[in-house]
């Protein structure tokens, strides 16, 4: 094959260039040549890649095939989402007993699937676990008319039918919401509360004003351009509908050096390795999809803009308010501080909004969890296999525990167990611990400034004035220009979608492309990485990205100064009408007077149900009092909790002992030492050797996992010791028991005394000279001597009965006693009816006249 570029012969090159720079320069230049070839066929491929996924009719990224369950079209309010199930690949067994899995894709400009992109990812992770998988996805094209509200809906529609396919376990399914999707979910959880299990909520913005300084500039985008009259500009524009790709671009405005830079040159580099990679992204990146008009102006207003769910403000068109603290499913937040779409304040700061202390979290009964990464970026939270692996496969295995953890706020941490001295009791290869944390630590992550409320306050108020006077004197000229055509060719004529058609097949200038790719392919000679000139090459393309990178640090905080000293002049805040008082846009719910009552009045209850309960309810209290005595908790506790519930209430459900729980830990919580001291007072009317079973099922929970701390152990001989206090006073109620069972048996014996007594006295009542036939007693007598007899008997069974219930384990010199006092009963009625039996000793009468046999006394035994 003939070379693209001649070279002299071999044994004429060590003459012509005696140190190897020509060589070099020539096997770098042949290397850079075919590099640009392959380059080009892969942004070739690209396109055609694009072209192909936006014909289709429902695209999306999934790495597992999946059968539609419900069309979110057919449903009363229709939307453009539907529910998938996804079926598990070979190899890989689901279990329908286990709690349903079901992830949410975000609708923030990209199609559907990332949850779901490969093997290592959240639905990966959920099926090598186990569990059935859901999958929420949607359409490229909205429902005409549709509403953030019908979305909503439309997800909890979704969910009733995932619970009706799951009627044999009681679990609620986990939910998994990325980016968007994680308000969506929220805002769903508010409403509908008791459909949820744990949320996952996955770099999701929920508190949009907060913001680290110097971090996170998309937060002043809305602003610096106004407010939200340029989304509605679009909008019309767009004939009704929002093209998603101007939301892809303002993300790629956040890193310039990676848009236009580095993300290219990695695949430049590395075209022979990096091909594939780089195409499976993309496939996701490019996939554009439309939003509604409506849509998109209620999230910029009221959540971007306004910030009104973080702080209770938002209300249904029904009339009905969303509040976050209705959520009743453990919360769990995974952010990253990498992440410069989603930092940890904008993920975290809806706590402290809704929250003035941790003790209003534990008040709402409500269970927070958050996990900061360090590094990872915004798509690496939901992308990377790494953060799969780690950190969302220690979620997936933990919710149960997560799902009967005590309400409060916890901050969790994932650590290596080969780096654990105790990795022997861990059962996979992370641990995921939990550390209790208060408002002020998490303000640590928060940098709550009221100032900067201020500010926001009035861009919010400046948005509201703006995009009235679009609406009045602009609107109208706008949309009676545009049409669907118009706004068909501006979608196709967007940068970032022109990008993807122009080099494509379908360009006549990229039809020499496939063939100088295959034959460089042919006769590849990739260039060694010691070679100076890549090395330059290298060193050149790092400059260009720090040169972009400053760049963007300039702009950043050019935007960000001239963003606070607008909006920071109290005179631009009065003349909107704020007069300096943030408080008026971001009032903070948990302060409210009601909330007050609330929290007392719950508070109250607990208090005055210190000592309602009996054995179970010791039992856990104890076990949380040992438990919750470390600073951190871990997957390990959960063991113990799981063996107490298959040892104390083997068959209920995990709702009922989850309530068990949350129950115990608020009365530990509102009064400790007072809630320890009544656990003899729930062991009341146990006995000594039941109260002893108690407290070793306690000891087998708490070694479910190993060995106790040193301050666990010490927690637990306070519970011993109460323990043993109940086994103390256990005689005594066992002996107040025989005693009142002694009691009652001398009661029964006096009863059958005076019915025989009273039977005596009616056949003394005939002639004792002549035998009267049987059938001369008048029926009347006849019947009250068998009611008598009947009496009689029964009240001896009765007593027998009683005394053989009641002292199940009583002393012989007690059973002694009650004989002695019943034979001293029948002797004394023996003694007052002496003639009474010589009478009864000459009646004659037929056999099976007795209605109920009648035992003679020992007085009586052997007469005839």
């Amino acid at each position: 094959m003939t070379p693209l570029i001649p070279t002299p012969a071999a044994e004429a090159l060590p003459f012509l260039d005696p140190f190897g720079f020509g060589r070099a320069a020539c096997d770098y230049w042949r290397d850079t040549l075919e590099r640009s070839v392959l380059f080009m066929d892969v942004m070739r491929r690209r396109g055609n890649q694009y072209l192909e996924h936006i014909e289709k009719t429902k695209p999306n990224v999934l790495g597992f095939e999946a059968e539609v369950l419900m069309d979110g079209r057919k449903l009363p309010r229709p939307v453009n989402y539907e529910l998938l199930r996804i079926l598990p690949p070979p190899g890989v067994e689901t279990d329908l007993q286990m709690r349903p899995f079901v992830v949410v894709d975000p609708r923030a400009g990209h199609g559907p699937g990332i949850g779901g992109f490969k093997p290592d990812s959240e639905i990966g992770v959920a099926l090598r676990a186990g569990h059935p998988c859901y999958f929420i996805g949607f359409l490229p094209y909205p429902v005409p008319g549709q509403t953030v509200e019908d979305v909503v809906e439309a997800e909890v529609a979704f969910l009733r039918h995932v619970i009706e396919r799951h009627p044999e376990t009681s679990e609620k399914p986990m939910v998994v919401g990325n980016c968007q999707a994680g308000w969506q979910i929220m805002m769903a959880a508010a409403l509908e509360p008791e459909l949820f299990g744990p949320l996952l909520i996955a770099g999701s913005p929920l508190s949009y004003w907060a913001g680290e300084r110097g971090g996170a500039p998309m937060r002043y985008t809305g602003g610096l351009t106004g407010g939200s009259w340029m989304t509605s500009l679009f909008s019309d524009l767009g004939a009704g509908l929002f093209d998603g790709a101007w939301l892809v671009q303002n993300f790629e405005r956040l890193n310039p050096a990676n848009t236009w830079w580095t993300k290219q040159y990695r695949l430049y580099s590395q075209v022979d390795t990096e091909a594939d990679r780089y195409l499976e992204f993309e496939r996701w990146w490019g996939g554009h999809v439309v939003l509604g008009g409506d849509e998109i102006q209620y999230i910029v207003d009221n959540l971007f803009i306004g910030n009104r769910l973080s702080t209770a403000q938002l209300v249904t068109s029904d009339g009905r308010r969303i509040d976050l603290r209705n959520v009743r499913s453990p919360v769990v937040v995974f952010c990253s501080r990498g992440d410069d779409i989603t930092p940890p304040p904008q993920a975290l700061g809806w706590v402290r909004d809704l929250y003035e202390g941790v003790e209003d979290v534990i008040a709402n009964e409500q269970t927070i969890v958050y996990c900061v990464h360090d590094t990872t970026g915004h798509l690496g939270i939901f992308v990377s296999g790494s953060v799969s692996r780690k950190e969302h496969a220690e979620f997936t295995a933990n919710m149960d525990y997560i799902d009967v953890l005590p309400p409060g706020l916890y901050e969790t941490t994932v650590s290596a167990a080969a780096e654990r001295e105790d990795a022997e009791l861990i059962e996979r290869d992370y641990l995921l611990e939990f550390t209790p944390r208060t408002i002020e630590e998490l303000d640590r992550e928060v940098q709550h400034r009221p100032e900067d409320d201020t500010r926001f306050a009035a861009v919010s108020r400046i948005s509201e004035i703006n995009l009235g006077l679009y609406r009045t004197f602009v609107q109208p000229w706008v949309q009676a220009m545009a049409t669907p055509e118009s706004a068909k060719w501006m979608r196709r004529m967007h940068p970032n979608r022109l990008g993807y058609r122009l080099l494509s097949d379908r360009n006549p200038l990229m039809t020499a492309v496939p063939v100088l790719a295959e034959r460089v392919r042919d006769d590849r000679h990739p260039v060694h990485e010691d070679n100076v000139f890549r090395a330059v090459e290298g060193i050149l393309s790092d400059q260009v990205t720090r040169g972009l990178n400053a760049w963007r640090d300039l702009r950043d905080s050019a935007s960000e100064r001239f963003f606070l000293d607008l909006y920071g002049q109290p005179i631009l805040q009065a003349m909107v009408g704020l007069g300096g008082d943030a408080h008026v846009h971001r009032r903070r719910p948990g302060a409210e007077p009601e909330h007050r009552r609330f929290i007392e009045r719950r508070r109250d209850e607990v208090h005055r149900a210190i000592t309602d309960g009996g054995s179970h309810e010791a039992v856990m209290r104890s076990v949380i009092h040992v438990l919750g005595g470390a600073p951190a908790t871990d997957e390990r506790n959960f063991k113990r909790l799981r063996a107490s519930r298959a040892e104390l209430e083997p068959g209920s459900e995990l709702a009922d002992f989850k309530h068990l729980v949350r129950e115990q830990f608020f009365t530990l919580q509102q009064d400790h030492e007072a809630a320890l001291e009544a656990i003899p007072t729930l062991l009341k009317g146990q006995t000594a050797a039941e109260i002893d079973a108690h407290l070793a099922h306690i000891e087998h929970v708490l070694a479910a996992s190993g060995e106790l701390s040193e301050h666990a152990a010490e927690r637990f001989e306070r519970i011993k010791a109460l323990f043993h206090q109940a086994i103390d006073h256990a005689p005594e109620q066992e002996q107040e028991a025989r005693r009142d069972a002694e009691a009652s048996v001398i009661r029964e014996a006096e009863a059958g005394g005076l019915a025989r007594r009273e039977m005596e006295s009616l056949m003394e009542a005939l002639p004792v000279t002549e035998a009267p036939r049987a059938d001369a007693v008048s029926p009347a007598q006849h019947a009250a001597v068998q009611d008598a007899e009947a009496q009689g008997v029964e009240s001896e069974i009765v007593a027998s009965q009683d005394v053989e219930a009641a002292e199940p384990a009583a002393a012989p010199a007690s059973a002694s006693q009650a004989a002695e006092a019943t034979s001293a009963a029948e002797a004394t009625s023996g003694a007052d009816a002496s003639t009474p039996s010589t009478a009864k000793a000459g009646v004659k009468r037929k056999p099976g006249s007795r209605a109920t046999p009648r035992r003679r006394s020992p007085r009586n035994t052997g007469k005839k």
